[in-house]
């Protein structure tokens, strides 16, 4: 990178990475804290444990660093609580350095506020909004210019599988979407609904990953029934383990009235092809938990699985 004459470094520090001290030694110019969610207890055993890892990095930070946080976030303000960089926020929500007002929110983009200033963005939803505010604020921080800052932000367009969008021809939405832990789930239905013109249904595919935090399976079941009208649980990585007993384990914690809402079909494929089937013109069907991975993994196997590729084949079976 230094032969490539790279100015600057962007490092997504793990909470393993932490914990593990596979950054010790590292000096920082400066740290980014967006939220937290419920994900890794597997390693950490408790969120209270995953949380103090996390705000470890930024209590190490030095006097000579600065350091960002989410203001909105219930945790944005302890995670710098301890630090000795300068400390900066961003909101949508109420007073800070880095300050953003959604003035619309639609499938062409999100046109906003920052900082007294009109911004017309490709990248959709609130959540993207929060993202754009963190890169605004670290490319302030880095000296870089605000109006060139914020016209190369407008350009930007949306990464592989996050709130990656396609429409048929017959006009149903289907978004293909990461999200694989409860809050990152919520945040992408409450995002679908706030794109929603009228009555149109959210048909919702997902399921959970093998070898992994069980905790969060009947946690992430509940909440897409909460925000969606049809649900379809499904496999998602199995892993080492049976792919029926992960989608169990997705049930066991549905209340009555979820559980007049979803259907449980293993294979990943025929899933899809069922929301697909089951949608009307102008209904959104979420796909979530994989994005841009293009395989499932099944007893240490990687089978080709591309949830975007599939979905716009049923699309086009749909619209012969």
């Amino acid at each position: 990178m230094t032969e490539a004459q790279c100015a600057y470094v962007f490092m997504e520090c793990s909470s393993h990475a932490i914990h593990q001290h596979r950054i010790t030694g590292l000096d920082f110019t400066g740290g980014v804290f967006s939220n937290i969610t419920h994900d890794h207890l597997d390693y950490h055993k408790t969120f209270d444990e995953y949380i103090k890892v996390k705000k470890s990095f930024f209590d190490g930070l030095s006097s000579g660093a600065f350091a960002i946080s989410n203001k909105d976030d219930k945790r944005g303000e302890v995670m710098l609580q301890n630090t000795l960089a300068k400390k900066y926020f961003y909101s949508l929500k109420t007073i800070a350095q880095f300050k953003g007002k959604i003035l619309d929110n639609a499938l062409t983009g999100l046109q906003m506020m920052v900082n007294n200033t009109e911004v017309h963005f490709r990248l959709i939803g609130e959540f993207n909004a929060y993202n754009l505010l963190a890169v605004y604020g670290t490319a302030i921080c880095l000296g870089e210019n605000s109006e060139a800052t914020l016209t190369a932000l407008s350009k930007l367009t949306g990464a592989e599988g996050r709130f990656d969008y396609i429409v048929s021809n017959k006009r149903i939405i289907g978004i293909v979407d990461y999200a694989h832990t409860p809050d990152a789930l919520e945040n992408v239905l409450a995002t679908i609904k706030k794109l929603r013109k009228g009555f149109e249904h959210i048909i919702t595919v997902v399921g959970c990953g093998g070898d992994r935090d069980k905790t969060k399976r009947p946690i992430m079941a509940q909440a897409a029934c909460d925000l969606s009208d049809k649900v379809i649980l499904t496999s998602d990585n199995p892993r080492t383990e049976q792919a029926e007993d992960i989608l169990k384990d997705m049930e066991a914690g549905l209340s009555s009235s979820a559980k007049r809402k979803y259907i449980s079909i293993t294979d990943r494929k025929e899933a899809i092809k069922t929301a697909v089937n089951l949608a009307n013109q102008d209904d959104i069907i979420l796909i979530a938990g994989k994005g841009h991975e293009k395989y499932q993994d099944i007893n240490g196997i990687k089978y080709p699985f591309d949830d975007k590729k599939v979905l716009m084949e049923m699309f086009t079976m749909l619209d012969k």
